[in-house]
Formats: structure tokens, C-alpha cells, sequence
């Protein structure tokens, strides 16, 4: 099995934001609460060894190639352009039966910010979510002049880097 990247912090946003809340309100943290999110953790570690998530699994795929989790560690820009292409996106692998069973994956903004985070082994997915919204929404000028692009963008080195994977992005049907 190949290593697979993951990021210390991810599953803490929350966790953190509500212990603070809990405190400025001067009450104690619920356990339960807390204990909620270590569970998922732990589920999280369980199902990553099991060979049937990892077949036919981007995200497998994605924290497992060291080359493509070096690139995300080493560009705030790539890293974002990645995020940004698993937002509003399909994607399915070159291999004949995926193609003919129409056999797709995709995730939500936040899964997509915390593989992310996985990749470049810090943070959360709050690091990336809607990094690509700009327009006075989230990043604005900062976010076009870092070279971010919206949700849903594929860019053409993101495009290129996920066909050396075996996974091309394919768009969302109007009635999907």
C-alpha cells in the first residue's frame, strides 16, 4: 500500500470553533460533542486501509501519488487550482469499464478542502473552502492576482497532471 498523505489537523475546525463558543459563553464543552468528531476520525482511519475505497477512488488516488502531493505542498496556486477542480465536478478514470458503467466520482467544496489539507499534510478544509469565489465573496483581487480560479474550473495543468492518473473531469448534466 502506498502512503497516504493526511493532515494532522484535519476534522479540528470545528471541534476548535465549538470549544471556543463553549467558553466565551462560559459554559463547558458537551463530551459528546467532542467525542462525535474523534469517532469520525477514527472511521476516517479504518476506512482509508480498506482496498474497496481505495479502487476506483480519486481521492485514493490524489493522496497517494507522491509527485502530485509534492506539487500541492510546493504551490499555494496549484493547490488551489486542484480544489478548485474537484468543486462542481465529475470526474471518471480512462478504463473501459468505468466508461461503459458511466461510473463517476465527486465530492463537496469541504471534502474537497480537507483532501487538500491531506495532500499538503496541514490544515483544514477550511483553508480552501471557496478560495475560488472572489468577487467580494471570498478572496476577491487577491484570490485572481494568487492565480486561483473559480469552483468548477478545471485548468489545463490540473486537467493534464489528473489524465497522467487515469481520471478525467466530466461535467455535471443539467438534470443530474
Amino acid at each position: 500500500m502506498s502512503k497516504l498523505s493526511k493532515s494532522p489537523e484535519r476534522n479540528t475546525f470545528q471541534i476548535e470553533g465549538y470549544i471556543k463558543r463553549a467558553k466565551k459563553n462560559g459554559k463547558e464543552p458537551d463530551q459528546a460533542y467532542i467525542n462525535m468528531w474523534e469517532n469520525f476520525r477514527k472511521i476516517d482511519a479504518e476506512r482509508e486501509v480498506d482496498p474497496e475505497w481505495q479502487k476506483d477512488n480519486l481521492e485514493y488516488d490524489l493522496r497517494s501519488t507522491q509527485w502530485i502531493c509534492d506539487k500541492v505542498k510546493a504551490s499555494d496556486t496549484y493547490a488551489q487550482n486542484l480544489y478548485a477542480a474537484m468543486c462542481n465536478m465529475q470526474f471518471q478514470q480512462l478504463e473501459v469499464i468505468p466508461i461503459l458503467k458511466n461510473e463517476r466520482w465527486s465530492c463537496s467544496w469541504r471534502y474537497a478542502g480537507g483532501i487538500i489539507a491531506d495532500m499538503r499534510e496541514a490544515g483544514d478544509y477550511i483553508d480552501w473552502y471557496c478560495s475560488g469565489i472572489g468577487g467580494g465573496l471570498g478572496n476577491g483581487d487577491e484570490a485572481v492576482s494568487k492565480g486561483y480560479v473559480p469552483e468548477g474550473m478545471v485548468t489545463n495543468e490540473i486537467h493534464e497532471d489528473l489524465k497522467k492518473l487515469g481520471w478525467v473531469p466530466v461535467e455535471w448534466r443539467e438534470d443530474e
